[in-house]
């Protein structure tokens, strides 16, 4: 066991798979000489030269056409420097990273990963705070992957890399500097399973991303109070591990759900929506969703605070809905 930052889990992930196979290369906004704006490629382009790891111009909705490139055998890894701008590249990403698997009959294998960070940082701003897994979400022929630690931050990017399908693979930008001791020996995880990360019997809690660590926080003071939550980390978006989930919900009967997503349209709403459909009976009382804001994320911090959920708000969610 080693132990290491996120950011270098990921570089870990990135120099592994390049090293094995030489269809993988990098490509984005300074990824090169520069080592990627969160380091995550650092000095990758003095190992395998600036051909593998390719600096682009700043204009994602030319270099996320590098699907081109995994359509013709290669298996190329897009940095976005912000996940928030890949909308510039929402008609690549949708009609054809998505579609083209289907649409050509299955004559095409499109072997590419989008990554990059997201979500709600410190005063990034509006246009620098989108949490697009709700976009990518309704997109037929997408994987969609959040991690969450170092370590299934280095196993998922492992299996997205070898995947033969279209994998966003999404990394939140405060969880870079996480630090955790993860394995010297080789290891991939599945990208469609979620993760039980505590077992309970009271409620179950699902989270994904950022949030994982302001339901643990919260799971603290709760256990102190003499409450049991499961605690499941999703980190498949698309498909969602019902299974889990399900199993899960047969045990505790209760659902929160906490994510960072905005309420309207989110992951959140989706879930409600399987969940309904498929375990409405197994429901004691109804679902609750802990949701950001419906509103562009501001610029002040108090403000940019006020519109994402903190602990104290799912330990008084929690009470409530068992108590009810």
């Amino acid at each position: 066991m080693s132990k290491m930052f996120m950011f270098d889990a990921l570089r870990l992930a990135t120099d592994e798979e390049m090293e094995k196979d030489s269809t993988v290369c990098v490509i984005g906004e300074d990824v090169g000489h520069y080592g990627g704006s969160y380091k995550v490629t650092k000095d990758l382009h003095a190992k395998y030269g600036d051909l593998r790891v390719l600096d682009t111009p700043i204009a994602e909705n030319s270099f996320t056409g590098s699907i081109g490139a995994a359509i013709t055998g290669l298996r190329p890894i897009v940095e976005g420097m912000n996940m928030s701008f890949l909308l510039l590249a929402f008609n690549q990403i949708a009609n054809n990273a998505g579609m083209l698997r289907y649409t050509s009959g299955g004559n095409f294998q499109i072997p590419i990963v989008i990554r990059g960070p997201g979500g709600v940082g410190r005063q990034l701003g509006a246009e620098h705070s989108q949490r697009l897994e709700a976009y990518f979400q309704a997109i037929p022929g997408l994987k969609i992957v959040a991690c969450s630690t170092p370590y299934n931050a280095k196993g998922l990017l492992k299996s997205a890399i070898k995947d033969n399908n279209p994998v966003v693979f999404f990394e939140h930008v405060l969880l870079y500097n996480l630090q955790e001791e993860i394995p010297e020996k080789e290891y991939f995880l599945p990208l469609n399973k979620a993760e039980i990360v505590r077992e309970g019997s009271d409620i179950t809690i699902l989270t994904y991303s950022r949030m994982r660590h302001h339901v643990m926080q919260a799971v603290n003071s709760l256990v102190e109070q003499q409450y049991d939550p499961e605690i499941i980390d999703l980190i498949s978006l698309k498909p969602l591990d019902m299974e889990t989930i399900g199993k899960s919900i047969q045990k505790t009967h209760k659902v929160l759900i906490v994510e960072e997503c905005m309420k309207t349209g989110g992951i959140g709403a989706e879930l409600i929506a399987k969940i309904n459909d498929n375990l409405f009976d197994e429901l004691d009382t109804k679902i609750v969703r802990l949701s950001s804001q419906d509103i562009p994320t501001p610029y002040n911090g108090s403000l940019e605070q006020a519109t994402v959920i903190h602990p104290h708000q799912i330990v008084e969610s929690v009470k409530n809905i068992i108590q009810k």
